[in-house]
């Protein structure tokens, strides 16, 4: 019985051996950033002690360049974008997974096709309707457009449907119409998904460059990434710099993510294919 305990464990041991080493190697680009973005410029890919950090880097972005204003314009570019797929794309998911009316299945099927169509192939004409309705270089124009997700839907009416329907019922007994069933029901106990939405959302929105680049040429109007890469064309010859950029992009989306990877799990467990 020992012999093969030891033989079960042993492919255990070799996958959390893997898996450390690939974690390890996803790591160390960040913590190079992180060193290097403390140096001073001719300490530049040397190993340094501490006692030479300073944080010259980041108070130049932030008094020579408008990281503050991109910041917050990122800021609110991701809170009204992630506050608009929670809402309408959980509603949505609810729809199709629990409610009969006619042309669901069509509706879903649109949703599906909708996920296989390159956002590369949309973003023309749908900068020629920004431009017509005077949306260019304003923040409806980076968020409006952006407030539901077809496979933020999928997720949430893959979800719903594990959701047992005799919850349902009973707050129907009780007296409760489906609106309120799902806010007042639905929605405390759908965590999971939700985190995951908001996680994988806020990902995307923070570090979009195509669609803020494409629809923003107002300096003062940028957000975070496309302000960064102004100053990585313009001062490409400093590393250092340009490391504290990468830092302040990333860690914001680090953080989130440590507070909300339970429940970001348990949502891709709970959302997967389900007929």
């Amino acid at each position: 019985m020992d012999k093969l305990q030891k033989r079960l464990r042993i492919p255990r041991v070799l996958l959390y051996l893997l898996l450390s080493v690939i974690s390890i190697v996803f790591l160390i680009p960040f913590f190079y950033a992180l060193y290097t973005s403390f140096l001073p410029l001719q300490y530049v890919d040397r190993i340094v002690s501490f006692d030479k950090f300073t944080i010259n880097n980041y108070v130049t972005l932030f008094t020579k360049f408008k990281v503050g204003r991109w910041y917050w314009n990122t800021f609110i570019m991701t809170l009204i974008t992630v506050t608009g797929n929670v809402i309408l794309d959980t509603m949505a998911g609810y729809a199709l997974a629990k409610f009969r009316f006619r042309g669901r299945n069509i509706i879903f099927i649109i949703v599906l096709a909708s996920m296989m169509v390159p956002f590369q192939l949309i973003i023309t004409p749908m900068y020629i309707m920004i431009a017509k309705i005077n949306w260019h270089n304003t923040m409806m124009g980076l968020t409006i457009p952006f407030l539901y997700s077809p496979i933020y839907i999928f997720m949430a009416r893959q979800f719903f449907i594990t959701i047992p329907k005799e919850l349902e019922e009973a707050a129907t007994i009780d007296g409760l119409s489906k609106a309120k069933t799902f806010f007042k029901i639905i929605l405390p106990i759908s965590g999971s998904i939700i985190a995951s939405i908001v996680i994988l959302n806020f990902t995307t929105t923070w570090n979009a460059y195509l669609v803020p680049s494409t629809f923003v040429t107002d300096r003062d109007k940028y957000v975070l990434v496309v302000g960064l890469r102004t100053v990585n064309d313009a001062h490409f010859a400093r590393p250092n710099l340009i490391m504290a950029g990468v830092i302040l992009t990333t860690l914001p989306v680090l953080l989130l993510f440590l507070r909300f990877q339970k429940y970001f799990v348990q949502g891709i467990a709970t959302s997967g294919l389900k007929a």
